[in-house]
């Protein structure tokens, strides 16, 4: 039987990958966002509004879906909001695609705050590392775990699999996505680099000096679509990490050498790059103009708070893919391979100098 997946979120870094995973797998992809803008090829785009039921239902309308790919969440001031509208968006989405009688595996991408918790209790209660997906919930509110009961009743109910990703630090190509490091880092490297400024570590001494790793997005696609289509990925929750480890102290050196800059080593307090680049965009205007590059403001591009979140926190944060390689999904990405494969594609689209 022909496949066909409706991506959620299909622009977003995870979206974005899961679609060409998906269009190597021979699936019709449908990618839905809020309007038109990035355009995918391959990829049948449809706009429709996730927080307007009537609005997604008119998008699918007429569409046979076997498979969803949730990739996306709209970031709130508190998280009763964020439970809220990102339980909304979701609760929605899978009561559009009750008309589809041929739905087979729904696919919510979640992240490693399922283990650290919401961003005002972040890392509050965190639990021990390695993160197992068999650890149980934190004891406070938290939206993933609303958008997780939310897809395990709704797949029980309408009678299909579903499978739940828990990635990492995402980096890979994807412009405007505020969970991006890679994108930002690199716009950071290029600032430096032209101002002289130093390429300075800009979190904390936990983050610098202790274990952890990240999730590429090309492996994140790949290990969705392998729970999507594989008997052993249903019903499963699963973290996706690129599967190494790595000290910060150690890869901010290839960075800086990636860029020709100097390490500097750890400065004596935590740095955060939001205040330290307010002044980025006019900076990055003159390097659009001297450099021919592509028509962004440093804003569009890069996530100076996000990065500063996941730079900044206190707490020893790395997950183990232990169930994902006894189920069957053995890949690894090498973590300096995932920051230099992705600035070699920004250089090549004049996105960095």
């Amino acid at each position: 039987m022909a496949k066909e997946a409706l991506i959620i979120g299909v622009t977003g870094i995870a979206g974005n990958n899961i679609a060409h995973e998906l269009l190597e797998a021979g699936f019709t992809v449908h990618g839905l966002t809020r309007k038109p803008g990035i355009t995918i090829p391959g990829v049948h785009h449809i706009y429709g509004d996730v927080l307007d039921p009537a609005s997604i239902s008119s998008a699918i309308a007429g569409l046979d879906i076997t498979h969803l790919f949730f990739c996306t969440w709209s970031r709130q001031e508190t998280e009763a909001e964020n439970i809220r509208v990102n339980g909304a968006m979701l609760q929605n989405t899978v009561d559009a695609l009750k008309v589809t009688k041929s739905m087979e595996h729904a696919v919510l991408i979640t992240g490693l705050k399922h283990y650290l918790g919401p961003f005002e209790s972040y890392a509050a209660t965190p639990m021990e590392t390695p993160f197992k997906e068999s650890q149980a919930r934190l004891p406070i509110e938290n939206f993933y775990y609303t958008q997780e009961d939310i897809l395990f009743k709704a797949a029980a109910e309408q009678g299909y699999s579903w499978s739940v990703h828990r990635p990492h630090t995402m980096i890979g190509w994807a412009l405007g996505n505020a969970m991006n490091m890679g994108v930002t880092l690199s716009v950071y490297a290029s600032i430096c680099k032209e101002t002289g400024r130093p390429f300075i570590f800009p979190g904390s001494t936990e983050q610098y000096n202790g274990v952890t790793d990240v999730t590429d997005a090309r492996i994140l696609a790949r290990h969705a679509v392998w729970s999507a289509t594989d008997p052993a990925g249903k019903n499963q929750a699963f973290n996706t990490v690129n599967g190494d480890v790595f000290r910060w102290r150690q890869l901010w050196k290839l960075l800086a050498e990636y860029f020709e800059l100097e390490d500097p080593g750890y400065p004596s307090q935590m740095q955060p790059l939001e205040p330290r680049m307010s002044d980025a965009d006019e900076i990055w205007a003159g390097m659009v103009a001297k450099y021919n590059l592509a028509l962004y403001k440093a804003s569009e591009i890069a996530s100076w708070w996000h990065s500063d979140a996941d730079l900044g926190r206190q707490v020893e944060t790395f997950a183990d893919m232990g169930k994902s390689r006894k189920a069957g999904f053995r890949e690894v990405q090498v973590t300096p391979d995932s920051f230099t494969d992705l600035f070699d594609r920004l250089r090549a689209e004049k996105i960095i100098p």
